[in-house]
């Protein structure tokens, strides 16, 4: 790549595009790159503030922006996921299919520490619909360092263990099983407004449920229903009220003596504080599954975004969750209780 004066420039070969920016009217490119220079050209490169123009000159060990970029863009891309034509350096991943989006943050920061070139994508761990935008990737200079590039690439896979980026978990079909506790809404002192919510979120996602139970405060009918559904092929079962520490709420206990691993009761999540997630694994008859085991807090009921609008899209895609990732929401975890809610485009649940 060499740099030569437009006025002379009749037969080069552009090396990168030229864009012309008119502020509302366009910004675009008015030759591209590999475009060959002619003699009526020039007054229109001039317009647009080029005097001098970088031309094309190979030379061994250096990439072109764009072919860069592809090498850029490898690094990030999973499956369901496709790709722009490349631009100026610029690629931008798209979804293909609705799903939840995995970041791996310590790869992300691998190549953005590189310098020269840059990832910026969504935050992880959120759905994401077929057509929505994933993450923009860009090189920086007109060229850069083939060998540069490859390091980048190495420190990556390092960083993920051979895995890309960015990865998309499509959401998978799911059955349901909801089970109702409280003496108050057993005994019907009041209406069971906990349901129609659930069943509400759930219908944001591929879902069925297949069987739905109250029960007044005795654990030992919750714990047997929870097995019961899980017996009728329930892949997630959801478990509302009796939450607290009062000794008449006994859910949790309920949920423990399912034989379930527990992940957490308790989240650093404000609304949704006494949440508790278990995962119980199904190992009979030919069957090895994971079923996702919730016990929900009153808040659910009533509060636009809690907990459970976290924990959800991740279960739906058969993304396990660990202790240190419900303890990393401490940072995000408080919503603010917006007068116009705007999530999941908002800091809710954007943890460190």
């Amino acid at each position: 790549m060499k740099l030569i004066p437009t006025v002379d420039a009749e037969g080069a070969v552009l090396c990168h595009d030229i864009t012309q920016i008119i502020k509302g009217v366009t910004k675009d490119a008015v030759f591209r790159k590999g475009h060959v220079v002619t003699k009526e050209d020039i007054p229109v490169l001039l317009s647009v503030g080029k005097d001098q123009l970088y031309v094309w000159e190979q030379e061994e060990g250096i990439l072109h922006e764009n072919d860069a970029a592809q090498i850029l863009c490898a690094m990030c891309r999973g499956e369901h996921m496709s790709c722009s034509e490349v631009k100026e350096g610029k690629i931008e991943l798209v979804a293909e299919r609705d799903g939840l989006l995995k970041v791996d943050n310590e790869g992300l920061k691998a190549v953005n520490s590189f310098g020269e070139m840059m990832i910026a994508s969504r935050h992880g761990n959120f759905a994401v619909k077929k057509g929505d935008k994933l993450a923009g990737t860009r090189i920086i200079p007109l060229v850069i360092r083939e060998d540069k590039m490859e390091r980048a690439r190495k420190a990556a896979m390092e960083a993920t263990g051979g895995k890309p980026i960015l990865r998309l978990l499509p959401f998978t079909h799911k059955k349901v099983g909801i089970v109702t506790t409280g003496n108050e809404v057993f005994y019907g002192r009041i209406q069971d407004t906990f349901t129609p919510v659930i069943r509400q979120k759930l219908g944001e996602f591929d879902s069925e449920v297949i069987d739905h139970v109250t029960w007044n405060d005795d654990d030992k009918k919750v714990t047997a229903s929870i097995l019961e559904m899980i017996g009728k092929g329930a892949d997630v079962v959801i478990c509302t009220g009796g939450m607290s520490v009062d000794p008449d709420d006994k859910t949790p206990l309920a949920i423990k003596n399912t034989g379930a691993r527990l992940v957490a009761y308790g989240a650093p999540v404000l609304p949704g504080a006494m949440f508790l997630l278990a995962y119980y694994e199904v190992k009979a008859q030919g069957q090895e599954r994971t079923v996702a085991i919730m016990g929900l807090p009153g808040c659910v009921m009533y509060a636009k975004r809690t907990i459970f609008d976290l924990v959800l899209p991740r279960v739906m895609a058969d993304d396990q969750i660990f202790p240190r990732e419900l303890a990393a929401l401490g940072q995000g975890g408080l919503c603010l209780g917006c007068p116009v809610c705007t999530f999941p485009n908002c800091g809710f649940g954007k943890g460190s």
